[in-house]
C-alpha cells in the first residue's frame, strides 16, 4: 500500500459520506436581540433592561418607616443588606395591588444605589428583536415617557422599555419624605 492510498481512500469516504448525509444547515442571518425582565405596572407591560436589574425576589418581609411617601414600602433586610423598597404603581399614580402573590422585587444597584422595586407581576426574561421597536408609547402610559426608552411589539402585545436608571434621576424619587 503506497502512502497516497489510505489518504485517497479518507477522501473518497467523506465524499460519499457527504454525499448521502444530510446537508448542513444554511447560515441564516443573526438579527440582534433586546434583553430585559418583564413586568406589569399600571396594567402595562414594561422591561427593564438587563444591565440596570441585578436581581429579582419575591416581595420579602417590609418594616415600614414613618413620615414617608406612600409608594415607599419601608425597609427589607435581604441577606443581610438593608434594602428600601418603592411600589412603582403607587409612584406613578396607580393604587396598591391587591394580588400580594404575584408581585416581585426588581433590585437596582447603581453605584451607591440599592432599592427594590416592588411591581405587581413579573414575567422573568423577555427577548425582542430589534426590527420590533416602535417610537409610540401606548395612549395610556403616555405620560411614563420619561421613564421610557421606546417600545416593543411582539405577538399583539406592547411593551414598554422602562428605565430604571431615568427613574432614579427623577427628583421626586429621592423626595421620599411626606409632605
Amino acid at each position: 500500500m503506497s502512502v497516497s492510498e489510505p489518504f485517497q481512500f479518507l477522501v473518497e469516504l467523506s465524499q460519499k459520506i457527504q454525499s448521502i448525509g444530510p446537508a448542513l444547515p444554511a447560515q441564516q442571518d443573526i438579527q440582534k436581540r433586546w434583553s430585559g425582565i418583564g413586568f406589569n405596572v399600571l396594567g402595562q407591560r414594561m422591561i427593564a433592561p438587563l444591565g440596570e436589574v441585578v436581581e429579582m425576589l419575591p416581595v420579602p418581609s417590609v418594616t415600614r418607616l414613618p413620615g414617608v411617601q406612600e409608594w415607599v414600602l419601608g425597609l427589607a433586610n435581604v441577606r443581610g443588606r438593608l434594602l428600601p423598597l418603592f411600589d412603582l404603581e403607587v409612584f406613578f399614580g396607580g393604587q396598591p395591588s391587591a394580588h400580594r402573590l404575584n408581585r416581585r422585587v426588581l433590585i437596582l444597584e447603581m453605584g451607591d444605589l440599592y432599592a427594590g422595586l416592588v411591581v405587581n407581576e413579573a414575567y422573568g426574561m423577555q427577548h425582542f428583536p430589534e426590527n420590533l421597536a416602535v417610537s409610540d408609547l401606548p395612549e395610556k402610559v403616555s405620560h411614563l415617557a420619561a421613564y421610557s426608552k421606546g417600545a416593543y411589539e411582539q405577538d399583539g402585545l406592547t411593551w414598554m422599555s422602562f428605565s430604571p436608571y431615568n427613574l432614579v434621576r427623577d427628583p421626586r424619587f429621592f423626595n421620599a419624605a411626606a409632605a
